[in-house]
């Protein structure tokens, strides 16, 4: 089964399977019980100064993509998509990477799938 991608403000479906949240800062105007979460992964988030940088800017988007895949590589960030991976592996990919930003081709949650789908 592959891994979904999903905003956390689409409606919760039982198709979801576990559901991660994959961003750094908790999304406007969702609570934590509609959230129906499974884990937040707010460390694998890019950092600040990234997120910042990109600004969701699509002619931005590969050079985020590197520059995200690169953070990804040590530390906090490294140690959480470790974690995600696990989680993939333990639940034979029914998992949902679920993310806040407006533009589904153009975020963090799709460079993690982009990872975890090549495992």
């Amino acid at each position: 089964m592959p891994i979904k991608l999903k905003r956390i403000y689409d409606n919760y479906s039982e198709d979801d399977g576990v559901r991660v949240l994959v961003d750094r800062v908790w999304p406007r105007g969702i609570s934590k019980d509609s959230a129906k979460l499974d884990n937040w992964m707010k460390e694998i988030g890019p950092t600040t100064e990234l997120r910042k940088w990109f600004s969701h800017d699509p002619d931005k988007y590969e050079a985020f993509k590197q520059k995200y895949k690169k953070e990804l590589e040590s530390g906090d960030q490294q140690a959480e998509l470790e974690k995600l991976k696990e989680i993939t592996k333990d639940h034979h990919k029914d998992v949902t990477l679920l993310y806040a930003a407006k533009d589904k081709e153009h975020n963090q949650a799709q460079v993690l799938k982009e990872i975890l789908d090549h495992q």
